[in-house]
């Protein structure tokens, strides 16, 4: 079921068994992302997915290449992206989450490889903190991966060479 929040009901049997996941997590902000992390760890394990791959880059703003890399591969039926661009006092905020979200989404629909959206963008630390809960709390990392589970599945229903 969805982690603490208000969303979407899982579906009761949603399952990752036979899926393969490529999870992309940006390297700054580490303390908020290692919360995101730990959210994506659980969720796999709960959605039972036994083939999940990890690859680290430096920033958000570099998530959509490797996105794409990961992508074009091949071998993901989906990918789950995760980081965090807190606001500071210039115009770099935008210019990331923007570019990150932009970025995510023109991959996904470009390669048509469901991209499970995990990327905080928040105004201070304490709501990157609130968005990356565990044990049952709000983890948007946990969330982009059931996301990630639920939209592959949906796509080999619907277009079964993906």
């Amino acid at each position: 079921m969805p982690s603490g929040n208000n969303g979407p009901k899982l579906p009761a049997d949603l399952s990752g068994a036979n899926l393969r996941i490529g999870v992309i997590r940006a390297s700054w902000n580490e303390g908020v992302v290692n919360r995101l992390a730990d959210g994506v760890a659980q969720a796999l394990d709960r959605l039972q997915v036994k083939k999940a791959t990890w690859v680290a880059v430096p920033g958000c703003l570099e998530i959509p290449l490797a996105a794409q890399l990961l992508a074009q591969s091949g071998n993901f039926d989906s990918l789950v992206v995760i980081g965090a661009v807190i606001r500071g006092e210039t115009t770099h905020y935008e210019l990331v989450s923007e570019g990150a979200a932009e970025g995510v989404l023109r991959v996904q629909l470009d390669s048509g490889v469901p991209i499970g959206f995990g990327l905080v963008t928040v105004e201070n630390h304490q709501q990157a903190m609130d968005r990356s809960e565990g044990n049952g709390g709000h983890n948007v990392g946990e969330e982009a991966t059931e996301v990630a589970v639920q939209m592959a599945l949906l796509a080999k229903d619907w277009h079964p060479t993906i």
